[in-house]
């Protein structure tokens, strides 16, 4: 199920690759597609959008409601 997410806060590479992986150790399989300039976030995944925004959150990026 595809998620997408207005994410606060990443700035360079090192940013989306910080979601990236946060999002990769939940879930190995998820297709990620990040959109830095416009803080989009899509994630392709079975997870729920909660564990998926935890996820997000917990490596130090705000997720919009």
């Amino acid at each position: 199920m595809q998620q997408v997410f207005e994410v606060q806060g990443m700035t360079c590479g090192h940013c989306e690759k910080a979601v990236t992986q946060a999002l990769q150790r939940l879930d190995p399989q998820a297709r990620i597609v990040i959109d830095r300039p416009q803080g989009r976030v899509e994630v392709d995944s079975q997870l729920s959008r909660e564990a998926l925004a935890r996820a997000i959150v917990d490596e130090g990026y705000p997720v919009a409601a």
